[in-house]
């Protein structure tokens, strides 16, 4: 991509998501969640059941269908993506009776289980559900029922993950050359996230993190007014979000020869996110693909500097189900979309960290983040 907007051009050429066939399967687990109703409050999973993207919306979900009540700034909005998407439901547009109509709602599907989105939803707030919008019904509290069905992603999602990381790529590719000019991180994290504006992304996934030399070894450093210097190592972790959908990639710069260890580190990290990608495929625990990496660190002497998981799934939010690390208990699947990002941190040589992201097949996984993984800029 090279065009202003072309990200957005390209839209139109995407495989089609299929947001209707999404509530019926979220219907399909309420028993096996033991509720009648399940109230969803959380504006991402609102919005992948039914492809409304405002601010404020409540979802009721039963067996018989969806109530969708939002307030009079989105009335039109949510009616018109709605139907857009082929998704049935009541709308209720309100902006005083939102909790007359829910009660409603819910005993008329004679609902005596009303799940709640334990995650997301307050202590405050489940206290007023409990004490008077529901108190003849007993609230449970549920886990992953949507973060379960967004975590394998179709094509249409799919596509949009690979246009947004289209745009992060051709970004950087752009960009990297200004770090020749010593410019400070945040200079260079500015101009970063303006070509990726510039290249169509609505947004970008999250703050850019361009660490140079000793704040490498910061895993979420903050880009700050630190200038770039001869013999850093500069880690840059950015993303394009592209009609919701996040890229997530992380890229490692050597400015100059690097230091021999800064040159085994390089080669280190490298190794073991190419051990993480090679052990990703449907049906392997998501914690094989973090010992993968770990195993290579380990070998090396630097396993107390990699600070972090392996990876975690990304779509619509950057960090998503399921997550690569020690403790997960997933194990993935086709279609899922996870991040391999292994790193190793020394604050007296900096850091390095290289991350892909890439789509489970039966067959092993799909990279869709193709920017060089290490490069070299003049000293």
């Amino acid at each position: 991509m090279s065009e202003p907007a072309e990200a957005h051009a390209v839209l139109g050429q995407l495989a089609p998501m299929d947001v209707a066939g999404r509530a019926p399967r979220l219907q399909e687990r309420l028993d096996g969640a033991e509720v009648d109703a399940l109230l969803l409050t959380d504006l991402t999973n609102i919005r992948y059941i039914t492809g409304f993207t405002g601010s404020a919306a409540r979802l009721l979900v039963t067996a018989s269908g969806l109530t969708f009540v939002t307030d009079g700034r989105y009335g039109e909005q949510a009616a018109a993506q709605l139907r857009d998407a082929g998704v049935a439901a009541v709308i209720e547009v309100s902006n005083a009776e939102q909790k007359d109509v829910l009660v409603k709602a819910v005993e008329s599907a004679g609902a005596r289980r009303v799940g709640l989105e334990a995650e997301s939803v307050t202590w405050a707030a489940q206290r007023a559900y409990d004490e008077s919008w529901f108190p003849d019904a007993e609230l449970v509290p549920t886990t992953g029922l949507v973060a379960g069905l967004r975590a394998v992603k179709d094509q249409g999602e799919i596509d949009r993950i690979t246009a947004a990381s289209r745009v992060a790529d051709t970004a950087l590719a752009q960009v990297r050359a200004r770090l020749d000019d010593r410019p400070t991180e945040a200079e260079f994290g500015l101009e970063l996230d303006t070509a990726m504006r510039r290249l169509g992304a609505d947004d970008v996934s999250f703050e850019t993190i361009v660490a140079s030399g000793p704040n490498g070894a910061l895993p979420h450093h903050r880009a700050g007014p630190r200038t770039i210097a001869a013999g850093d190592l500069v880690v840059i972790d950015f993303g394009a979000l592209v009609d919701g959908y996040h890229a997530d990639m992380t890229r490692t710069v050597a400015v100059g020869a690097p230091s021999s260890t800064q040159e085994r580190m390089l080669a280190v990290v490298g190794e073991a996110q190419a051990a993480g990608v090679a052990a990703v495929r449907a049906g392997v625990d998501a914690k094989a693909v973090d010992a993968a990496c770990r195993e290579v660190i380990g070998a090396a002497g630097w396993l107390d500097a990699f600070l972090h998981s392996t990876g975690h799934g990304v779509g619509l939010d950057i960090h998503e189900d399921p997550r690569l690390a020690q403790t997960s208990e997933a194990v993935l699947a086709p279609g899922h979309v996870v991040t391999v990002e292994p790193g190793v941190y020394l604050p007296e040589h900096g850091g390095v960290r290289i991350e892909d992201t890439v789509v489970v097949t039966d067959e092993g996984c799909v990279t869709i983040t193709l920017a060089p993984k290490v490069t070299t800029v003049a000293a």
